[in-house]
């Protein structure tokens, strides 16, 4: 058994970049590699944890109650259906736990995660955190507990723009509280092969950050637009097991490997 988890973040603060879809299917395609995976819902809209198959009524304490320290990670934790992964649930709930961060009571609100993790840390090989699309106490809390972060970028109009927030955040959190922390690697979604501004994205991420692209055999590692993505959430499955042929369930596979190859 490992003694130490790597703990991904996948951030941006930008809505709608493919983030929870993300967090969810490359949690699944390590499991399915084999690996040890925790998935921590840190989104007050709790997409990640719907997406695996629960409810709200299914679970009673969530990630919430973690960080305002009444639970400890190991005891909100929910076994899935798939095997090797397990979730630590999310709620709406979660949107109140900036007020009870900034009540004057909590010390070091920034390492509240990175503590909580300690409770676990040897029983996963991965910890897999999904972020909210904003850069407030939550996700400053994500990323000080991670060892690195993956950056889903949506291959469409304004992909960039915001992304020097993000990357100045990063940067001053490596030169506070987290000196540890790396860019893992930039992830172009819904990406489509058909459409020129796609292609004007990703060949912007190649000349601004081409060591930081993920790829497989040479290849660029890219999120297609598929309707298979876009409709497993609904059936409470990531693509991968939704859709296991499809070429958005082939993405994360490679990423997955891309990521146990690095």
């Amino acid at each position: 058994m490992s003694t130490m988890s790597e703990v991904i973040c996948i951030a941006n603060q930008k809505g709608g970049v493919g983030k929870t879809t993300t967090a969810v299917n490359l949690a699944a395609s390590l499991a399915d590699e084999g690996k040890r995976v925790l998935l921590i819902d840190a989104d007050p809209q709790s997409n990640a944890t719907t997406n695996l198959g629960f409810s709200r009524n299914d679970y009673e304490f969530n990630i919430y109650h973690v960080l305002i320290g009444s639970k400890k990670l190991s005891e909100i934790i929910l076994k899935t259906s798939i095997k090797r992964l397990d979730l630590a649930p999310s709620n709406i709930g979660l949107v109140g736990v900036e007020k009870d961060f900034y009540s004057g009571k909590r010390k070091k609100r920034e390492l509240i995660l990175r503590e909580a993790l300690d409770d676990v840390r040897g029983l996963y090989d991965y910890v897999i955190i999904d972020s909210p699309p904003a850069l407030g106490p939550i996700t400053i809390n994500a990323l000080s507990a991670s060892d690195s972060v993956i950056i889903p970028i949506q291959c469409e109009f304004f992909a960039l723009e915001g992304l020097a927030q993000l990357l100045n955040t990063v940067s001053l959190l490596r030169r506070t509280i987290n000196p540890g922390l790396r860019i893992k690697g930039f992830l172009p979604t819904m990406y489509s092969g058909q459409n020129n501004l796609s292609k004007q994205v990703l060949a912007d991420l190649e000349h601004h950050f081409q060591d930081k692209l993920f790829t497989l055999k040479d290849d660029f590692i890219v999120v297609p637009r598929n309707v298979k993505v876009a409709e497993s959430p609904s059936f409470g499955k990531p693509v991968t097991y939704y859709a296991a042929s499809s070429k958005g369930s082939r993405a994360y596979r490679a990423l997955a490997k891309a990521i146990l190859k690095a």
